[in-house]
C-alpha cells in the first residue's frame, strides 16, 4: 500500500526544510548598497542589519527590501574589513529577528544558505557542514577567529546572508569576500559579537601586548609542570618599552602558554584571543620562565 504524505518521511523532509527557509527568509533582507547585484543580509535587531563589507560599495543612498518588498532607507553604522561584516540601521524598525541557534554547528549538520538578491523572493541551497576551522588569516588581511564550510552552493548574491539549521535558526553568515573562490561562513556567535561591537562603537576592538614572539615546542618535563599537555608555546623575543606587557611583567625568553586559561600554540591564537572585551580589562597570562610555570596579571591595550 503506498504511504500517505502524512506519512512519508520524505514528505515530512521535505516539508521541515520548507517551513526552516521560510522561519530564517522572514529575517533576511536583500541589501541594495552596490552597483551590481545586490546582496543580502540579516536582521540581528529590530533596526539593524548585519551584512558583508565587500557589498557595501557605497555609505549614501542604501536601500533595504524586505521580505514583504517594503523598501527602506538605511545609513551604514559600522564595518570591519578583517571579518568582512558591516552593520546598517533601517530608518524603521521591524519586530521580526533572526534566531541564532544554540551550539556550535557541527560537521555533517544539514544546513541551508539563504539568499535574497532580488525582490523575486527567497532563494536557497542545501548542504552539509564539511569543516570547521580558524583561526585563518583572511584575504582582506584580518584573523577570522573560527569558520565553517559546506558545500551548499554560493549563488550570486548569496553573500552577507544566512547559513540556517533545519530549524531555520542561523549558524553563521555567509560570504564569498574572505578567501578568494571560496565561500566561507562565520559563525553565528562570532558574527553576532562582531555586531553588537559594530553597533555600539563603530569598530571592533582589538588588542595587543607589545611583544614579538615565535612558536616553540614545549618539552615533556615543562608540560609536567604546566600540568597539562600543551605541545606548543610562544617564545617572546622582544618587549616594547612601556607596553601592556612591559607594564605586566612579561620578559624576553618567558614562553607564553595560555590567557584567561586559554592555551596559545601559535601567533594567530594570541592574536585571535585579544579581540573585543578583553581589551582594556587585566588578563591572566601564563608563561614559562626558567621551565617553570608562572601566573602575571596584563591589562590588555588597545590597537
Amino acid at each position: 500500500m503506498a504511504q500517505t504524505n502524512d506519512s512519508n518521511p520524505l514528505v515530512a523532509f521535505s516539508n521541515a526544510m520548507a517551513d526552516a527557509v521560510a522561519k530564517a527568509g522572514s529575517a533576511t533582507v536583500m541589501v541594495d548598497t552596490r552597483r551590481r547585484l545586490p546582496a543580502s543580509g540579516i536582521i540581528f535587531q529590530p533596526d539593524l542589519i548585519l551584512t558583508a563589507d565587500h557589498v557595501v560599495e557605497r555609505e549614501e543612498d542604501l536601500r533595504i527590501v524586505m521580505p514583504d518588498g517594503s523598501q527602506h532607507n538605511a545609513s551604514l553604522v559600522g564595518r570591519d574589513s578583517g571579518t568582512d561584516l558591516a552593520v546598517l540601521r533601517m530608518d524603521k524598525p521591524t519586530p521580526q529577528t533572526a534566531e541564532p541557534a544554540q551550539g556550535e554547528a557541527r560537521i555533517g549538520q544539514l544546513a541551508l544558505a539563504l539568499g535574497r538578491p532580488s525582490s523575486d523572493g527567497i532563494q536557497a541551497s542545501l548542504g552539509v557542514v564539511s569543516a570547521v576551522g580558524g583561526p585563518v588569516r583572511t584575504g582582506r588581511g584580518g584573523l577570522l577567529e573560527n569558520y565553517l564550510r559546506t558545500d551548499t552552493i554560493p549563488y550570486p548574491g548569496f553573500s552577507g546572508g544566512p547559513l540556517v539549521d533545519a530549524s531555520g535558526s542561523v549558524l553563521g553568515l555567509n560570504t564569498s569576500g574572505l578567501s578568494r573562490g571560496m565561500s566561507l561562513t562565520i559563525p553565528v556567535s562570532l558574527a553576532w559579537n562582531v555586531a553588537q561591537s559594530l553597533a555600539e562603537h563603530g569598530s571592533v576592538r582589538r588588542g595587543y601586548l607589545g611583544i614579538r614572539s615565535q612558536p616553540v615546542d614545549i618539552q615533556a618535563t615543562q608540560q609536567q609542570s604546566l600540568g597539562r599537555q600543551q605541545a606548543h608555546g610562544l617564545l617572546i623575543v622582544w618587549v616594547e618599552d612601556g607596553s601592556p606587557a612591559s607594564k605586566g611583567g612579561l620578559l624576553v625568553g618567558d614562553i607564553l602558554v595560555a590567557i584567561n586559561g586559554q592555551a596559545l600554540n601559535d601567533p594567530d591564537e594570541l592574536l585571535a584571543s585579544l579581540v573585543g572585551k578583553l581589551v582594556g580589562q587585566p588578563a591572566v597570562v601564563e608563561v614559562l620562565r626558567g621551565g617553570q610555570p608562572q601566573t602575571l596579571t596584563v591589562t590588555v591595550g588597545e590597537r
